[in-house]
């Protein structure tokens, strides 16, 4: 991807989103997204009712408009076991303080793509998510055709856990999505039956192993304690009768 020129060289700069932008802030959101989001959506994110967000200006705009957003991202932290992702955690997830931080939207105007913008606001999300300690991971959606976002949230370590079928609805028509998940805090997925099985197969063949280097261990000592009777054998004087041979070989495992 060939990075935007620009007659100065963008300066950026993050910031809380305010009450000033909501005009901006709802204008991005029409020209970026398919999905239409009502008037209180804007209003609890300017004015942080239960959504954080972070707001992406230039401050070295040619046009003086220094402080207008560029870009976004908002989110919100909910409960583990009111959210949707509550089988994709841990065993613990079902505490009562358990939380996860789910980001609503995030977006960067055309011109100031390909910057690395995007990936700085994803950090932010995730460096917030981690300070909460009740906090066990940051999940969201991505509608099936956003491949840019698809390659985004991988190459930021995000696990693509799985897809919802007929997720969204835009204009009438139907719209898959695929559900990401980054942990955080030590949080992790339970034992997938796959990951399961291969655990059992991985227990199994290394009991296999030490069953078997320990069969060879012990045929090795029988082996050299044959060897060691045949030389007492071989040592035992041609008056020694029967008796005594196998006297000789007393205290011996001989097969």
């Amino acid at each position: 991807m060939v990075a935007p020129k620009f007659s100065t060289k963008p300066k950026i700069c993050y910031r809380p989103i305010r009450p000033s932008d909501l005009e901006t802030l709802e204008h991005i959101h029409t020209k970026l997204f398919p999905i239409r989001y009502e008037a209180t959506f804007f209003h609890d994110v300017v004015n942080g009712c239960d959504i954080v967000s972070w707001g992406v200006v230039d401050s070295n705009r040619p046009d003086g408009r220094c402080d207008e957003l560029i870009g976004f991202v908002t989110a919100r932290v909910v409960l583990a076991k009111e959210s949707e992702i509550v089988d994709l955690l841990g065993y613990d997830s079902a505490k009562s303080d358990q939380t996860l931080v789910y980001i609503l939207t995030l977006g960067v105007v055309d011109t100031y793509r390909n910057l690395g913008i995007a990936s700085s606001l994803i950090k932010e999300v995730i460096k917030y998510a981690s300070s909460i300690p009740t906090c066990r991971a940051v999940y969201l959606h991505v509608i099936s055709y956003n491949n840019p976002a698809i390659f985004l949230y991988k190459k930021m370590s995000f696990k693509c856990i799985r897809r919802l079928q007929g997720f969204y609805l835009i204009n009438g028509q139907h719209y898959d999505s695929y559900l990401f998940v980054y942990y955080v805090n030590g949080g992790r997925s339970p034992c997938s039956p796959l990951e399961l099985l291969a655990a059992i197969v991985s227990y199994l063949r290394s009991g296999f192993k030490l069953m078997a280097a320990r069969l060879c261990k012990s045929d090795d000592r029988k082996i050299s304690k044959w060897a060691k009777c045949k030389e007492s054998h071989s040592l035992v004087s041609p008056t020694h009768n029967k008796r005594n041979l196998a006297v000789e070989c007393t205290g011996y495992d001989v097969v």
